[in-house]
């Protein structure tokens, strides 16, 4: 028995080795794509959230405030509580670098506290210059900022508003991991130099011996929020919250590309399912024969299994390591972030994880195996005296007709469509299009029969009376209409592939139509004018401010202050923008979605909230909320609700008076000028670059902020890009390889035909056109399909992963272009397929027909 299953598997490999490297190579790529991505997320968070720890050192307990600052008051009466052994206070800002996109990391400490807990955050003098670990001027490089910045004479320069500051390098900072940017200073110096006096990021604690971590937390945390409500936080460096708060920046994005890199697989699979259902087809006769030598039922399912089982084995295994191999290229070439920002400051390396690679390996087998046990039951369900005849290939995928399996897949997939996230992510979204492409290739055959029985029927009518009518079309109608099952087949190849590209396509394209919509309105300035560089150091003082508002032809001016509040331990920050909004007129600079609020007289100040607000934290239009601002809790009244898709985690835009009136600060991070009518763009940016100052600002107009940010967006979606184009041309290797299969099965009905007189051309041209037919047919109801995946992906998928909507928008020229593309590949390969089916004459083919 082991002898005939070993002939008959590689049997069948010898006879076709080309299909079967279609379907082992399509499983390889969806297991390689997915296990690839994989490894490459795991490896940049798994650094990411080692350097964020490795800065906390051996610390048992963190406070941090809710805002980026608070006053270092509090640190005496904390560093005085029972059971501290040593309180460690940790100023820490990114520093902007003139000409830099990037910025720096700056982390302040006191050396001879931080030494106990945190011995990463000691910079190591030169030739033992103790000295510079407290001194004003002095600085210490990890190796990567060392690389990054390549230090002149051992200076670097950094921007402090929008003069420049000089620092000494005076040692290296060898403990920091590959990748990690950053300096260290002594807290002093870093508070004097960039004007940050009497001001802390957190304070570290390192507890006494036998003192109760928990306990000591949860009466710090009671005690703080007594005296200070809403103040600060009180978390454990590895605990829950930590990386939760890290987890949470960049799961929705992880999720969301990995289930991309399986659409692949998905169309593997049914490619499996087709190869393996055409040959079971082609094969029937073979079947029905071992069963009459004796070959039970129980074996021949195995034996079609078996061949399933070796093609995932085989694509598996190639997928792992080829998966391996390109996160590796990725994580060289392309970064630990994939192009979307999440992992910056980091440079992971690849590692090979087993419990991945065996999920994957399996998920790969599973799919083989389904893919080929529809076939398998079939076979082994056929009476051999039936299957010993020709002609029975129809009935042998009959079952797959039956319309109420397919019919209640698509039901579940509209109610699942409904449900909402789960852990945050849009799980029943991708169930419910999982089901949707289920449901509808299980309906293409009757689809298909009804379309050309129809036509085949309108036809038939239209020619009665006509003896020159064309045979061709009326052998293709007829063959089309009675054998729906095996055209089922193939239309699910060209259904699967094009649907699923049409819905990415469409996703993208909406996407990135609405991101550019949303850059025209909330961009109605003339120039906008910031810092050159990145960080949070640069900003614009008053006296700046003043003098950019006096340029020659600015109507008026509209200052923008941007810092980052916490409002919850498991979340990351939220953006707090402050700048003029009409309270009466929001939407002429904020992008309002639904309906506004106007606050009532003597409610408290008003703010607008982003969509992702609303979804993570729950905020409501009219609500009345607290916000941590200037160390105390400050009532705001939410007036609207607004998209914002610069930033997924949540954003509260307020007026720039309110905050000023609060906070008493009066720096801005840039400003937008809108100039008098008549006035010149040009003229005013030429008055402004012979401002002293204009070198540490960038002034850019509306149209060149908008090409930056599509050229960012194409950046970013770089990898969905390659992705979409590998699902396409599997598609069309699938199609390729269904025709070819088809044409290769039915030698013995052409051979049939051109015994009654049909001739080669003709049976040419029957296949031309049964391809282009089944073809686009496929590419119709591909299209709807589609586009229903694509409400799914862009009105659910999407808000549940990012917390914003968009428009939809559909890409006519992208979806003709991949259109033609499987018309031609399907007309194509039925023509080639035809060719070689025709090839032995037509005696031999119909030899074995009984």
């Amino acid at each position: 028995m082991a002898r005939l299953s070993r002939w008959l598997l590689l049997g069948e490999w010898r006879a076709h080795p080309v299909r079967t490297l279609v379907a082992v190579a399509a499983i390889a790529v969806g297991i390689s794509l997915g296990f690839a991505i994989h490894l490459i997320n795991a490896a940049a968070f798994n650094e990411f959230s080692a350097a964020v720890k490795g800065l906390s050192g051996v610390a048992d307990i963190q406070v941090r405030g809710t805002e980026a600052f608070f006053d270092e008051a509090i640190y005496p009466r904390l560093a005085q509580r029972d059971g501290v052994a040593v309180a460690s206070p940790v100023l820490e800002f990114d520093a902007s670098i003139p000409g830099q996109r990037s910025a720096l990391k700056v982390i302040g400490t006191d050396a001879l506290r931080a030494v106990f807990i945190s011995q990463e955050l000691v910079g190591q003098p030169e030739a033992g210059n103790l000295g510079d670990i407290v001194a004003d001027d002095a600085v210490f490089l990890s190796p990567a900022a060392t690389q990054w910045l390549q230090p002149a004479a051992n200076r670097i320069t950094v921007q402090v508003g929008v003069k420049q500051l000089q620092l000494r390098v005076a040692g290296a900072v060898p403990a920091a991991r590959a990748g990690q940017r950053l300096a260290i200073m002594d807290i002093g110096a870093a508070q004097w130099r960039f004007e940050k006096l009497g001001q802390l990021s957190r304070i570290d604690f390192k507890l006494r011996d036998g003192v109760n971590r928990e306990a000591f937390k949860t009466q710090l945390e009671q005690e703080l929020q007594r005296d200070y409500p809403g103040r600060f936080r009180v978390n454990q460096p590895n605990d829950e919250d930590q990386t939760s708060r890290n987890e949470g920046m960049s799961r929705a994005y992880r999720v969301n590309l990995t289930v991309l890199a399986l659409v692949a697989l998905f169309t593997g699979a049914f490619l499996v399912f087709s190869t393996q259902a055409l040959s079971v087809i082609r094969r029937r006769s073979q079947f029905a024969l071992l069963r009459v030598l004796g070959l039970d039922r129980r074996q021949l399912m195995r034996q079609i299994l078996l061949e399933g089982l070796c093609l995932g084995i085989i694509g598996s295994g190639i997928g792992i390591a080829a998966g391996y191999g390109l996160a590796a290229t990725a994580l060289h070439f392309m970064g630990a972030d994939l192009g979307a920002g999440f992992f910056s400051g980091v440079r992971p390396q690849v590692q090979f994880t087993p419990l991945a690679a065996a999920i994957y390996f399996a998920l790969g087998v599973a799919v083989a195996l389904l893919g080929c046990a529809a076939p398998a039951l079939d076979a082994a369900r056929a009476k051999p005296a039936i299957a010993l005849k020709s002609g029975t290939e129809e009935a042998a995928m009959s079952r797959l007709s039956r319309a109420w399996p397919s019919l209640a897949c698509m039901a579940l997939a509209a109610l699942l469509s409904q449900a909402p996230p789960v852990f945050e992510l849009p799980l029943f979204g991708y169930l419910s299009i999982a089901l949707l492409l289920i449901g509808a290739i299980g309906l293409m055959p009757r689809l298909a029969g009804t379309v050309f029985r129809l036509a085949h029927q309108r036809w038939s009518a239209a020619t009665a009376d006509r003896p020159d009518a064309s045979a061709v079309v009326t052998l293709t109608l007829a063959r089309l209409a009675n054998a729906s099952s095996q055209a089922g087949i193939a239309l699910g190849g060209v259904l699967s592939s094009f649907s699923l590209m049409v819905a990415m396509a469409i996703m993208v394209a909406s996407f990135r139509v609405s991101l550019d919509d949303w850059l025209q309105h909330v961009l109605p300035a003339d120039i906008y004018i910031s810092s050159a560089s990145a960080g949070a150091t640069a900003s614009l003082r008053p006296q700046e401010q003043a003098i950019l508002a006096a340029l020659p032809g600015v109507d008026h001016a509209d200052f923008l202050s941007t810092h980052a509040l916490s409002l919850a331990p498991d979340r990351p920050a939220v953006a707090l923008m402050a700048r003029s909004v009409d309270a009466a007129a929001p939407e002429r600079t904020l992008a309002i979605v639904g309906a506004a609020h106007t606050p009532a007289a003597g409610a408290p100040p008003p703010v607008w909230i982003s969509e992702a607000m609303v979804d993570l934290y729950g905020m409501r239009l009219g609500q009345r909320i607290t916000l941590p601002l200037n160390g105390q809790q400050h009532a705001f009244e939410v007036a609207g609700v607004w998209r914002d898709y610069a930033r997924s985690t949540g954003t509260i835009q307020m007026r720039l008076s309110d905050y000023r009136a609060i906070t008493g600060q009066q720096n801005v991070s840039g400003v937008a000028l809108t100039l008098k009518p008549g006035a010149k763009a040009e003229d005013t940016l030429a008055a402004f670059r012979r401002l002293p100052f204009a070198a540490a600002l960038e002034a850019s107009e509306p149209s060149q902020i908008r090409a930056m940010s599509m050229k960012i967006f194409d950046r970013s979606f770089a990898i969905t890009y390659l992705l979409e184009a590998i699902a396409i041309v599997i598609g069309l290797f699938g199609v390729a390889a269904t025709f070819s299969a088809q044409t290769l099965a039915r030698a013995r009905e052409f051979g049939m035909l051109r015994h009654v007189g049909v001739t080669r051309r003709q049976v040419l041209s029957i296949l031309a056109i049964e391809g282009g037919s089944l073809t686009a047919l496929g590419i119709a109801t591909g299209f709807v399909l589609g586009w229903v995946i694509s409400l799914i992906l862009v009105f659910v998928v999407n808000p549940q992963s990012f917390h914003w909507t968009m428009q939809l928008h559909l890409p006519w020229p992208l979806l003709a272009s991949v259109a033609g593309l499987l018309l031609a590949a399907a007309a194509l390969t039925a023509l080639l397929s035809g060719r070689q089916a025709l090839s032995g004459g037509p005696i031999r083919a119909v030899r074995e027909d009984w």
